[in-house]
């Protein structure tokens, strides 16, 4: 059941719009187009190799069920729950300026070709049963624009869904699909997360359908701008599990089956590395979508950047000494109408600490601000011009254009 699913959540979650962001110059994920295995009518889509569970026929196949692996044990438990989204879109065709001149259709006549304005676009992804009357978890992009949802049940049976809610900025979205007594995926706990242990990913990639690959957690509080997409606002889970185009929103497990993430994200060109949204959050973001359809994201309205060593030497180049010595995390822009420009913030001021904790790095702020609701103040210990000042700042609404 839904409650069963959000009883980890926490109150107050949020999220910050940094201005441009705190990422400057990172190289984005190739979030949509590598995740979501998009073809176009008539087209098949990139395969690749890769190991796949087939079907329950394959595990009774099997000597007995005692000699089951860890990972055959959980993909026994937990595969009838994942399923494949196919998501339909219209997208405007890239016709060659040429084609629409006078000129050259006077010149070639009944030759040029007549190419449609719009075409329709088909892609895939994966997601995962949160309730047994057919809620259902997957990533934002999956069904971004989508005209058309479909879910693909590991049954075999297929029901036209419905975006409940979608929220680009956390890259989640929930589907409903008109069906009862479905089986559901049990949630873990992404804050218990430790380095190294199994780590399971189960889900659609390339159009190979229930596929499971295993790997381990590498890494986990990857920062957005840290991975190279800086327009969302999450940490990540990082993992060395096989994840690529159509894995995303399927789940990330651990060695008890539990979901304790959601793939979502792979670096072009990178090998072995793969990235998830922690259930917790996941759960938080999900509940506010079944109750509204939409997350509203406080935000202070600022770019910034933490004062390390390489912004300090830029700073010098720049004949700004005056900041070098400063420790904290600087205001570079300040959005015009924004909290923060109400609340008086200048570009050149230095926040060295929020409601009394001290703040070293951007990403401290933004953590800080997620915690909070909209409407809420934060009061902001800021450096500027040699003098300390504490100004409070009331969260806004983040503009959706």
């Amino acid at each position: 059941m839904v409650n069963k699913f959000i009883q980890r959540l926490t109150t107050g979650a949020s999220l910050l719009l940094l201005g441009a962001g705190i990422g400057v110059g990172t190289n984005y994920l190739v979030n949509t187009p590598q995740l979501f295995a998009f073809t176009r009518d008539g087209e098949n889509s990139l395969l690749k190799e890769d190991k796949a569970y087939n079907d329950d026929s394959t595990v009774s196949a099997l000597p007995n069920n005692d000699n089951l692996n860890f990972v055959s044990q959980v993909v026994r438990e937990v595969g009838p729950g994942v399923v494949r989204i196919n998501a339909s879109r219209k997208v405007a065709t890239n016709v060659p300026p040429m084609f629409n001149d006078p000129f050259f259709r006077q010149f070639f006549g009944d030759r040029v070709p007549q190419i449609p304005d719009e075409q329709i676009q088909r892609g895939t992804g994966s997601g995962f049963i949160i309730s047994e009357d057919g809620k259902i978890l997957t990533n934002a992009h999956v069904v971004d624009g989508a005209t058309e949802v479909t879910v693909n049940l590991k049954d075999g049976r297929v029901f036209e869904g419905k975006v409940l809610g979608s929220d680009p900025l956390t890259d989640l979205a929930v589907i409903q699909i008109n069906a009862e007594n479905l089986p559901v995926l049990e949630i873990g706990n992404s804050d218990d997360l430790v380095i190294g242990e199994w780590a399971i990913a189960i889900g659609n990639p390339l159009g190979l359908d229930n596929t499971v690959t295993t790997g381990i957690i590498s890494a986990t509080g990857r920062s957005s701008s840290e991975i190279g997409v800086g327009d969302k606002r999450l940490d990540f889970i990082q993992t060395d599990a096989a994840i690529n185009p159509g894995n995303s929103g399927g789940p990330l497990l651990n060695a008890n089956g539990e979901v304790i993430g959601i793939n979502t994200a792979i670096i072009q060109n990178a090998q072995g590395l793969g990235f998830a949204i922690p259930i917790n959050r996941a759960a938080q973001i999900a509940q506010t979508l079944i109750a509204d359809g939409k997350v509203e994201h406080p935000y202070i309205g600022i770019s910034m950047v933490s004062l390390n060593e390489q912004t300090k030497e830029r700073l010098q180049e720049m004949n700004k000494p005056n900041l070098v010595d400063e420790e904290g995390v600087l205001i570079v822009n300040v959005m015009p109408n924004s909290p923060a420009a109400q609340a008086g913030l200048k570009s050149g001021d230095v926040i060295q600490g929020v409601e009394g904790e001290k703040i070293q790095d951007s990403t401290q702020v933004q953590k800080i601000v997620e915690s909070r609701k909209v409407g809420s103040e934060l009061t902001l210990n800021l450096r500027r011009d040699d003098q300390d000042l504490s100004v409070a700042v009331k969260l806004g609404i983040l503009p959706t254009n």
